[in-house]
C-alpha cells in the first residue's frame, strides 16, 4: 500500500509541477492542498489519513498537542533548515522524523528592493490612478541616491540587501547586538552606533534579523518614535520583531512617511485585519520565499527527503 503525502498552503496549487515527484511516484501518493487550515482542529483532520506531511516556512505551528492527533504521521518536511513552531521533541517522542530543504537568500532580497522602491516612488497609488482615471501625478518620490539606508542585521540577507543599496549610490549602515565593524567594513557598510542611532539617522530601515528572544518586540512604539516623518520602514523578515499595534499606529498617525510589511502576526491575513486598511502601509502576503527557483528547491529537495527516508538513511535532519 502506498503511503499518502499531503503538501500544505499550496496556494498556487504548483508544488506537483516545480518539480519531479517521479521518483517517489511508486511509493507515495502526493495530496495538495490549496487552502490553508488555521486551526489545529481542521490540520488534524486534514492530515488524519497522511503518513507524511510538507509544511512551507513557519505559518504551520506543530505543537505536541497536534503530534499527539497524528498517530499516523511518519515523516515531516519543513522548507529551510530553521523551524521555530515545530515540537521536534514531540515529534521524537511522536516516532516522527523532520527533515528541512535548502533555501535562497536571493527572493527576499529581491522583494525587500521591490517594496522599498515601490513606496520610494508611490508606485502603487499611481499605477492604480493610472487605470483608473485618477489624477496624472499626486506623488513626489523620495530619492534613494544619497540618502542613508539603515540595515538592522547584516547577515546573509542583509549583507546582500546592502550591495543594492551602495549601487545605488546610498549610505548604507548597519546595526545587530552582536554585529562588528570588522564585518560592517568587509560589506563595506558603516556601524551605527546604536539602533537608536541608526533609526534616528536613516531614510530607509530595512529589518533583516532572526526572531529570537532578544529580538522580538525589537521595534515598538519608542523606537518608531525615533524615525523620522519623512522615513520609511521596511519587514521582510518576521513580523514579532516589529510591534504590530505600534506599527499601525505610527502609520496612521503618520510619524513615519511609510512601511512595506511582507510578514504578518497572523498568516494568511484575517479579512477584517487591521493591516489591510492602515494607511501608508505596502503590504505583501508574505511573498519574500516566494519564486520559481526557490520552490523548485523546496520541492524538488522534498522528494529527496521521502526518498532518503523510504531508504532508512533520513536527510537533512531538524532538530
Amino acid at each position: 500500500m502506498k503511503l499518502r503525502c499531503a503538501v500544505l498552503d499550496d496556494f498556487q496549487s504548483v508544488a506537483t509541477t516545480v518539480a519531479d515527484w517521479s521518483p517517489v511516484a511508486g511509493d507515495v501518493d502526493v495530496v495538495s492542498f490549496p487552502e490553508h487550515f488555521a486551526t489545529e482542529d481542521q490540520l488534524a483532520a486534514a492530515l488524519a489519513d497522511f503518513d507524511i506531511a510538507v509544511t512551507l516556512r513557519e505559518r504551520v505551528p506543530f505543537p505536541a498537542s497536534l503530534f499527539a492527533r497524528l498517530p499516523r504521521l511518519k515523516l515531516l518536511i519543513a522548507s529551510g533548515m530553521r523551524n521555530s513552531v515545530i515540537d521536534y521533541a514531540a515529534a521524537e517522542r511522536h516516532g516522527v522524523t523532520v527533515c528541512g530543504t535548502a533555501s535562497s537568500s536571493t527572493p527576499p532580497v529581491e522583494l525587500t528592493w521591490a517594496l522599498l522602491l515601490g513606496l520610494a516612488r508611490g508606485i502603487v497609488p499611481e499605477a492604480t490612478a493610472l487605470r483608473l482615471g485618477g489624477p496624472w501625478q499626486s506623488t513626489v518620490g523620495a530619492d534613494l541616491h544619497g540618502r542613508r539606508l539603515g540595515l538592522l542585521g547584516l547577515g546573509k540577507i542583509g549583507s546582500r540587501v546592502a550591495q543594492v543599496g551602495l549601487a545605488f549610490g546610498m549610505d548604507v549602515v548597519a546595526w545587530s547586538q552582536n554585529l562588528t565593524k570588522e564585518r560592517a567594513d568587509e560589506v563595506g557598510t558603516g556601524l551605527a552606533a546604536s539602533k537608536e542611532d541608526l533609526l534616528e539617522s536613516s531614510d530607509f530601515v530595512s529589518v533583516h534579523l532572526a526572531l529570537s528572544d532578544r529580538t522580538r518586540g525589537l521595534l515598538g512604539a519608542a523606537e518608531l518614535g525615533l524615525m523620522r516623518p519623512t522615513s520609511y520602514l521596511i519587514n521582510t523578515s518576521r513580523a514579532a520583531i516589529v510591534d504590530q499595534d505600534a506599527l499601525v499606529a505610527a502609520l496612521h498617525a503618520g510619524s513615519i512617511a511609510g512601511a512595506g510589511v511582507d510578514v504578518f502576526d497572523v498568516e494568511p491575513l484575517p479579512e477584517d485585519h487591521p493591516m489591510r486598511s492602515t494607511p501608508r502601509l505596502l503590504a505583501t502576503p508574505h511573498l519574500g520565499y516566494v519564486s520559481r527557483s526557490n520552490y523548485a528547491t523546496y520541492y524538488g529537495h522534498a522528494v529527496e527527503d521521502i526518498q532518503a527516508f523510504l531508504a532508512g538513511s533520513p536527510v537533512r535532519r531538524l532538530g
